[in-house]
């Protein structure tokens, strides 16, 4: 039964049995309604993130209040789903939820409550576990949550839906961390937030730990996941925390594998996959190069940035760096789609432990949209093989 849904699911990547990279098996289609699209706007054909372009305004009359006449001219510059506004004064908004949400569906099976990771900064996690747990100890899963690293929150309903279904049909402790969004707060800070929710938990496995987590993880069993930014995150998290210095920092704590749900990677020159990904996407190229103009580093940042392009010309050599067991989803319509499966071939064409997954006829965010839907149930059997096997379970693809 085993082999029997690894086939279903999972495929390698070159460099892991000789075949050639991404074969034609994927998983079968599962359409799921569209969410309203957001905002369009003309597209370039190379990402080369301006700064944004300063609003058309008139000046207004001379004999206008000075009050009057700085409200006249702050206007909005930027807009993410009708959460983020940023206007031309520099002045940031957000407001509490998306329009794409959907209802929190709680049957109790799951016991949840927030903690705080970081104090000084007001960052807080949220923490999930089965109600009924057995006697063993459960593997933690880790979630960050996407959003181009502009949006998002351990608290919106989408986030809270798919992790109550993790913690249920994993049967894990489910950690949900905040982190710092741009562009108040631009990259590297959201990296930075990570790394400290990763190290908060290895510190509960101590004495004078959190019992509540302590008393059901098993520590030796940590599985780092992200959706989107998220998914980059545990890139940069895989990177960061691979070395054996690294693990040390973690320890008792140990990372047993990750998980990149639609990694939100960029980079200037178009992808196939980008250059024909409709305006009515989830996901489109404007909402896309948006969160990137917003999010990297000011000053002239472009999409080829270490940051956001894991080979772009600046980025370091990953050869050398040693990754756990990795798990790389991607949808077949998503935008993200040929920068996902490009970074998991070159992976293991170095000899990392990748495997990638591939949902026909699915879109960006997918599985957070409608944590319910056929799609979203394929994907959960697949991750919960990849951590009841520690990640191991495409190597024994073919036993």
């Amino acid at each position: 039964a085993t082999k029997e849904l690894l086939e279903r699911f999972l495929y390698p990547c070159a460099g892991r049995d000789g075949t050639t990279p991404f074969s034609s098996r994927l998983v079968s289609s599962h359409l799921i309604p569209q969410p309203p699209p957001p905002l369009h706007a003309p597209i370039s054909p190379h990402v080369t993130l301006p700064p944004p372009p300063p609003p058309h305004c008139r000046s207004p009359p001379a004999s206008i209040h000075p009050s009057i006449a700085m409200a006249a001219e702050r206007v909005v510059v930027d807009e993410c789903r009708g959460v983020l506004f940023v206007y031309s004064d520099g002045a940031v908004e957000r407001r509490a939820a998306p329009g794409f949400a959907t209802p929190v569906r709680d049957d109790g099976s799951v016991e949840w409550k927030d903690a705080v990771f970081d104090a000084a900064r007001g960052l807080g996690v949220r923490l999930y576990r089965p109600r009924e747990r057995g006697g063993g100890r459960l593997p933690v899963f880790f979630y960050y949550h996407g959003g181009g690293f502009c949006i998002g929150s351990r608290t919106w309903p989408n986030c809270q839906n798919y992790c109550l279904r993790l913690a249920a049909e994993l049967g894990a402790v489910v950690v949900a961390p905040d982190y710092r969004l741009a562009p108040e707060h631009r990259l590297p800070a959201a990296f930075e937030d990570a790394e400290n929710a990763l190290l908060w938990l290895a510190s509960q496995a101590r004495p004078g730990g959190d019992t509540w987590v302590a008393e059901a993880a098993d520590f030796g069993r940590v599985f780092v996941s992200g959706d989107s930014a998220g998914g980059t995150i545990a890139h940069h998290l895989a990177v960061r925390f691979g070395s054996a210095s690294g693990r040390a920092e973690l320890a008792p704590a140990r990372v047993a594998g990750y998980v990149q749900l639609m990694p939100f990677f960029g980079g200037v020159e178009r992808t196939p996959s980008e250059a024909a990904c409709p305006d009515d996407a989830f996901l489109n190229r404007d909402l896309n190069d948006r969160y990137w103009r917003l999010s990297l580093p000011a000053g002239g940042a472009t999409a080829d940035h270490p940051f956001s392009n894991p080979f772009g010309p600046a980025s370091p050599d990953l050869a050398a760096a040693e990754f756990a067991p990795t798990l790389v989803v991607v949808g077949g319509r998503d935008l993200l789609r040929d920068r996902a499966l490009d970074y998991a071939a070159r992976l293991a064409a170095m000899g990392k432990p990748v495997e990638a997954l591939e949902f026909e006829g699915q879109q960006h965010g997918f599985f957070t949209i409608d944590p319910w839907s056929a799609a979203s149930g394929d994907l959960m059997h697949a991750v919960k093989l990849f951590v009841d096997t520690d990640g191991g379970g495409g190597a024994r693809l073919d036993g």
